[in-house]
């Protein structure tokens, strides 16, 4: 995805407006993500409208008071405003983790011709790799909301690294809350199946022993 933006800039919609202009910066940003491009405007009334939606959807998937874990998702801001005063106008108030083209760049214009852009606001949906899962999906933040982001994650296939197990350590960490609780029971119940055997009653000491080994979960 980052090869998008190759040699380009990305700014920070943060007090700082933070430049990602090497490789690595944009790779962090974008990798493995679904990206947003949104194509609005300041001067356009319906880009008005659909800006707050656009921002609570945003927010309540990346935003540590909603959710423990920030969504695999980013968002530039392609700004089709006729004055930079304009576009700044217009994100001063969008999220500080959008991200936006310089105003002098082409590259504006060209993205909107790129994915065919025919009316403001518009929000192209790209896979990881840069295939477009969805050319405009405007209408479906409207409807679904955040809802919507687990239909795209699913058709992307994206890998959601937090949840990845880590591969250095004799004994991974788990993959929820209750799968501790899980084993311990299996584990228990498995120790008591193995006492009582066939029959219902103590299994003897040399039968035992051979129920060990392969097919065992823990």
């Amino acid at each position: 995805m980052a090869s998008l933006f190759s040699g380009r800039v990305l700014i920070r919609n943060n007090s700082d407006q933070d430049e990602l202009d090497t490789e690595a910066e944009l790779s962090r940003r974008l990798e493995n993500r679904l990206v947003l491009l949104f194509f609005g405007a300041g001067s356009c009334p319906q880009c008005q409208a659909f800006a707050p939606i656009l921002r609570d959807f945003f927010v309540r998937l990346t935003d540590e008071f909603y959710v423990l874990r920030a969504a695999q998702l980013a968002l530039v801001y392609v700004s089709q405003d006729p004055t930079e005063e304009q576009q700044d106008l217009f994100l001063r108030d969008m999220p500080k983790k959008w991200l936006f083209l310089p105003f002098e760049d082409d590259l504006r214009r060209d993205l909107g011709r790129r994915f065919s852009v025919e009316r403001l606001p518009a929000v192209v949906v790209l896979k990881p790799g840069g295939d477009v899962l969805s050319r405009d999906a405007t209408d479906e933040i409207r409807r679904l909301g955040p809802a919507c982001f687990a239909n795209w994650q699913e058709a992307a296939e994206v890998l959601d690294r937090n949840f990845l197990q880590p591969e250095d350590l004799d004994d991974p960490a788990p993959r929820s809350l209750t799968e501790p609780l899980r084993r311990c029971k299996y584990r228990v119940d498995r120790e008591a199946r193995s006492k009582r055997g066939p029959g219902g009653g103590s299994q003897p000491e040399g039968e035992r022993g051979a129920e060990g080994g392969a097919g065992e979960l823990f």
